[in-house]
């Protein structure tokens, strides 16, 4: 009993609950916003890109967790680097023999998580200095903020500029094209997801006056 209450303790909860919200990486603290503009024309996409940055940060934050005693501080970014470039690989490969048809559509993005900020960022502040454990909640839950705007996007840039979720044809179903409506081509191009996660951005400060200054 006492080892779940550690392991799930309100502490390390806040490591998965923060980043959703108050500490999100995409909303408050704007980091990994490139990928967030450019894979979300589609909501599969980005869903897949959501689990796999999570799988990516968690396991990179596990491993340089573990390394943290042993990484020579001159070399932990070349280490860090490495680290996350295999989990990378990993996370392709594994896209390829079971999703390659998505592993088309987000082409060189998948490659690109080596560089995306907020692992890099995560890896720095949190898993050089704690335990396993905790590095591994903390993966999970930034990864999971980051997936959650990312979908947001997608479902209304998906919906709005193609009337479909998930491939499936809604605006359709629900008659609105025999009325007049007409899919907004503008929401599939890029300018369209910068003004829609500004709009979460603005929705989510309006609500939460600290994060005013917090910015």
């Amino acid at each position: 009993m006492n080892e779940k209450e550690s392991l799930f303790s309100p502490k390390n909860l806040k490591l998965i609950t923060e980043p959703i919200g108050t500490n999100n990486p995409i909303t408050v603290l704007v980091l990994g916003i490139c990928s967030a503009l450019a894979v979300t024309v589609k909501l599969e996409p980005s869903i897949v890109m959501a689990l796999s940055v999570m799988a990516v940060l968690a396991m990179s934050n596990v491993a340089i967790s573990l390394l943290r005693n042993l990484i020579p501080p001159r070399i932990r970014i070349i280490v860090q680097l490495v680290v996350i470039a295999t989990m990378v690989i990993l996370v392709d490969q594994v896209l390829k023999a079971y999703a390659y048809d998505v592993s088309k559509q987000l082409s060189v993005f998948v490659g690109l998580i080596i560089t995306n900020c907020i692992i890099m960022g995560r890896l720095e502040a949190f898993a050089l200095g704690n335990k396993p454990w905790p590095s591994f909640l903390d993966g999970i839950g930034n990864a999971a903020g980051y997936g959650m705007i990312l979908i947001i996007v997608a479902f209304f840039r998906e919906l709005l500029g193609s009337g479909t979720i998930m491939g499936w044809e809604i605006m359709e179903k629900l008659g609105l094209y025999k009325i007049g409506y007409v899919n907004n081509g503008l929401m599939i191009l890029p300018p369209m997801a910068l003004i829609t996660l500004g709009i979460i951005i603005w929705v989510q400060r309006a609500r939460n006056k600290e994060l005013i200054d917090v910015s």
